[in-house]
């Protein structure tokens, strides 16, 4: 099963506090003592649109802690050799008021990576599936033109068309408030959903079952395209 992770263009960016590694430590010997949970953390990563950094996103679930990152040298390797990855220290900092975080990594203009982020949940270790990088062969896209809302008594309908990249496999959906707090965080397979409709779910972060939304007041509606290696294919932001 593929696991990602979301994606929002306004970023509020509060520093956070982790429990680092040294850099350099393998991933192998970082946790050779601890049990580990493999391909339980939802992340992924995107290019950011205005500078050269790249935010490798992940879904913190309630008491995860001491949140970890590791990268390859480069693409050229066993993805899922533990020995070829190191952990490096980079900032942390909240998504959505604190619903998601993200590390905010350094890219080499030349060079592409794997990364896997971990945390401690239930006194073990949970991994992330190998994320591959890909700021220089498919820079994530913008495209918001590529949304339409549809209104429907609290309910809309939102509609979406891919970029110029063609191996999209999932899609994941937030409806945030204007203050930017997450109210529902939902993928499909589809180019639709309707918010709160469970239908064409497959995977949902939503805490408990939301409030109807309210016609007089304004939301946020972001979306990210990922392919099945966890690279973040498109992102686009609709207010309404």
């Amino acid at each position: 099963m593929f696991r990602f992770c979301s994606l929002t263009i306004v970023f509020i960016l509060l520093s956070c506090s982790t429990d680092a590694l040294s850099e350099g430590v393998t991933l192998d010997n970082a946790f050779e003592r601890s049990e580990l949970v493999l391909d339980n953390v939802i992340a992924c990563a995107a290019s950011n649109k205005d500078d050269k950094q790249i935010s490798v996103f992940f879904y913190p679930r309630p008491g995860a802690t001491n949140f970890q990152y590791f990268e390859t040298e480069s693409s050229d390797v066993d993805k899922n050799d533990f020995d070829n990855y190191t952990s490096v220290i980079y900032p942390l900092v909240d998504v959505f008021n604190g619903y998601l975080m993200k590390f905010e990594v350094e890219v080499e203009v030349e060079n592409e990576k794997w990364v896997i982020v971990s945390f401690d949940e239930n006194g073990r270790t949970h991994l992330s599936n190998p994320i591959r990088l890909k700021q220089i062969g498919k820079p994530t896209e913008y495209l918001s033109q590529n949304v339409t809302v549809e209104a429907m008594s609290g309910m809309p309908t939102f509609s979406w068309k891919d970029g110029r990249y063609s191996d999209t496999k999932i899609y994941f959906q937030v409806i945030s408030d204007a203050q930017n707090n997450l109210i529902s965080g939902t993928y499909t397979f589809d180019r639709f959903f309707q918010y709160y409709v469970l239908d064409n779910v497959v995977l949902n972060i939503t805490k408990g079952t939301p409030d109807v939304l309210n016609e007089g007041n304004t939301y946020n509606f972001t979306l990210m395209g990922v392919s099945e290696d966890n690279w973040v294919n498109m992102i686009a932001e609709k207010r309404f």
